[in-house]
């Protein structure tokens, strides 16, 4: 057992419950950096708990993957060794097949269509599937839309992806989207990106603009491509064994802190994604705007093979698609 499993393993044992004690802390553990705006908002999500609860209850956050992976930080929930974490919902399709839907490309009409579907019926019922895996979906966040950037060159149509190696979510709707546009997708982990974009090992990535700027790989790929292909929630996910041994308050308190700091995010990306858009232009990125059409037409055969494939979620994308 290497130093870093030790480390978990030592860290995530100190994060067991005793009912008796007065203060109740909950680890949180998720994948990106402090400055991300996602980060931001649940550390005012832990303040919002903390106020609430009288410090009673407790979140505690550890950044930038120190406790694993997105996919190692959902099989901690299961067994109930860690309390919470954050995951992009391409991740959770793994663990609550449903959640395959929103990875789709071209799915939503804007950002209005896109929040009426996260806060209605339909982005309530896509969470709550998730629970007969141990996995409690508390809210999305907001991840914008995601598109390409590149080391060597741009993407201006899909045809301008072949012979690339692009890096993709552990995704089979990602992993099969980057396919449909001609290009080799490649399953990394998001901490070993910027390595793996140096070396080479694969020629770009896909993402939203938060997340390429204060990732800094913009300052390995100066390509920006905003085809804007999917766009793809941010998943608060709770241990369903740890909200099972919360009692009514601490529940409440969670609930609540949640709900604001879901509005506070909001507020936070839209900033954040004007931010990320100029500071990589003044790093020296090119920023491309490509003819979104091609791009769309490439993946129609998608939602064509989900109809023979899988009347369930073909019906799903339909109703999602068809939502005035």
């Amino acid at each position: 057992m290497n130093f870093r499993i030790l480390f978990i393993l030592s860290v995530l044992l100190l994060s067991c419950r005793p009912d008796q004690k007065a203060t109740n802390t909950i680890k949180l553990a998720h994948s990106l950096g402090v400055t991300h705006p996602v980060h931001k908002a649940m550390v005012h999500m832990a303040d919002l708990v903390a106020k609430k609860s009288d410090g009673k209850l407790k979140l505690e956050i550890y950044p930038s993957s120190q406790l694993g992976s997105e996919q190692q930080c959902l099989e901690l929930l299961q067994i109930g060794s860690l309390g919470m974490t954050k995951v992009s919902a391409a991740v959770m399709e793994n663990f609550s097949p449903d959640l395959k839907v929103l990875g789709y490309p071209y799915l939503f009409r804007n950002d209005e269509h896109r929040f009426e579907i996260y806060d209605g019926p339909i982005g309530e019922e896509l969470l709550s599937g998730s629970e007969k895996y141990w996995l409690k979906g508390l809210t999305y966040f907001d991840a914008g839309n995601r598109s390409f950037y590149t080391k060597n060159t741009p993407i201006e149509s899909p045809e301008d992806l072949e012979g690339l190696k692009i890096r993709v979510m552990q995704s089979p709707t990602s992993i099969e989207m980057v396919k449909k546009f001609g290009g080799s997708p490649t399953p990394i982990s998001w901490g070993e990106l910027y390595t793996s974009l140096q070396q080479g090992v694969v020629d770009g990535a896909e993402n939203n603009l938060p997340s390429f700027y204060t990732s800094k790989h913009y300052e390995v790929c100066k390509f920006l491509s905003l085809d804007e292909h999917t766009s793809v929630p941010d998943i608060l996910v709770i241990s369903t064994i740890i909200w099972d041994k919360l009692n009514e308050s601490e529940k409440t308190w969670i609930t609540q802190a949640v709900k604001e700091a879901t509005v506070f995010q909001h507020k936070l990306w839209k900033e954040a994604e004007q931010e990320a858009l100029d500071e990589v232009k003044k790093a020296g990125v090119q920023v491309f705007y490509p003819d979104k059409s091609s791009f769309e037409q490439k993946s129609e055969s998608m939602l064509q093979a989900l109809k023979e494939n899988d009347q369930h979620l073909f019906k799903l994308a339909e109703q999602i698609k068809n939502v005035k």
